[in-house]
């Protein structure tokens, strides 16, 4: 039975999966290790039941290292030797083989299973930890969890977090993440970047498209530095892909080929629409609804207030555009699809035009 859960560095991730736990019902000791104030934070809170130090750490069941890819390396050096044949070690971290290559050569007693919750936010932090940020997300689990004797206990952990398991070998999920995470994240990059070397004045008229294409690029170096360069050689192969797909596409416009060119757009809304809408991705999807509003004092709190009685939570207000005298637009973004369409009835309620985002 594991009963005794130490959760090692209790940031967004780590913070999100005490909560959770906490709210699951199972019957299971919470402990956490982290700096002075955070900790202080999450017992205060009742996210855990007790801070420790690493030292302490072979009283554990499981262990769930969640902190970056370079810190989780060093914590797998020290707790190696401490822990017990039937302790669970796993991580959040989005490379696998590294870690696994890792823990094989330090030959622990402790039995290590990759682990990546493909959820997350733009901020991070305990303070932006959610019990619900993985309700739906997809949970990637490698494939050591099959020679694993209690199996069952660690999958029961996972699923009560609102999880669904997938189980990868670690090769084949480095692969995947490659293209569907650590790619498009350094096209972001590259796209604001290229855009901007020119022509900083061009995003003035960048709209919701450009805006939810580039969002990603808001993310901290410091979470992708490690990631990058040790997952460098899938990644290398897919930037070489893109690369191609550009110039075939390039090719196609330079001459006029307007009938490939249509099939390239055909072949990639069909591609789109088969992306699962039912599942959190690497970032929490947001709810956007269009505000159309008379140009007077109080608007926005107005609408805030209007929210706030109702338990609403506003996750991103933006003004895209006014017009002096006359009125103008805001984009007020949701967590939920339910929050955005209770939001949309109330400000409909109070007077205002509204219009949800296709």
């Amino acid at each position: 039975m594991i009963q005794k859960v130490t959760i090692v560095g209790l940031g967004l991730i780590g913070g999100s999966i005490a909560k959770s736990l906490r709210k699951s019902g199972l019957d299971l000791e919470l402990w956490g290790i982290d700096n002075t104030e955070i900790s202080r934070t999450a017992l205060t809170e009742g996210s855990i039941d007790d801070v420790i130090g690493l030292d302490e750490i072979s009283k554990s069941d499981i262990i769930f290292i969640c902190t970056p890819l370079r810190a989780t390396l060093e914590i797998m050096e020290r707790i190696a030797p401490l822990v017990k044949k039937t302790t669970i070690i796993t991580d959040v971290c989005g490379v696998k083989s590294v870690l696994r290559q890792k823990w094989i050569s330090l030959k622990s007693d402790g039995f290590y299973v990759g682990g990546h919750p493909m959820t997350g936010k733009e901020s991070g932090g305990y303070l932006n930890s959610d019990p619900l940020l993985f309700e739906n997300s997809v949970y990637i689990l490698t494939n050591e969890i099959n020679n694993l004797p209690n199996k069952v206990e660690l999958v029961k952990i996972i699923e009560s977090l609102g999880a669904r398991i997938k189980i990868l070998d670690a090769d084949t999920h480095d692969s995947i993440v490659s293209k569907v995470s650590h790619l498009p994240q350094i096209i972001s990059v590259s796209l604001i970047n290229a855009i901007t070397k020119e022509d900083a004045k061009a995003l003035d008229f960048a709209a919701g498209g450009f805006r939810d294409m580039t969002r990603i690029a808001s993310s901290d170096f410091s979470v992708w530095e490690d990631v990058i360069i040790s997952n460098r050689e899938k990644i290398l192969i897919e930037i070489d892909q893109l690369q191609k797909e550009l110039d075939e596409v390039r090719e196609l416009i330079s001459s006029g080929k307007k009938s490939e060119l249509r099939q390239k757009f055909e072949l990639a809304r069909k591609s789109r629409d088969e992306v699962p809408k039912n599942t959190k991705g690497f970032l929490t999807q947001l709810f956007d609804l269009f505000v159309f509003v008379t140009d007077e004092p109080g608007v926005i709190s107005k609408i805030s207030s209007a929210l706030f009685e109702k338990n609403i939570n506003i996750k991103d207000i933006e003004l895209l555009k006014i017009r002096e005298g006359t009125g103008g637009t805001f984009r007020i973004s949701f967590e939920s699809a339910e929050d955005s369409d209770s939001a949309k009835v109330i400000i409909n309620k109070i007077g205002y035009e509204v219009k949800a985002a296709e």
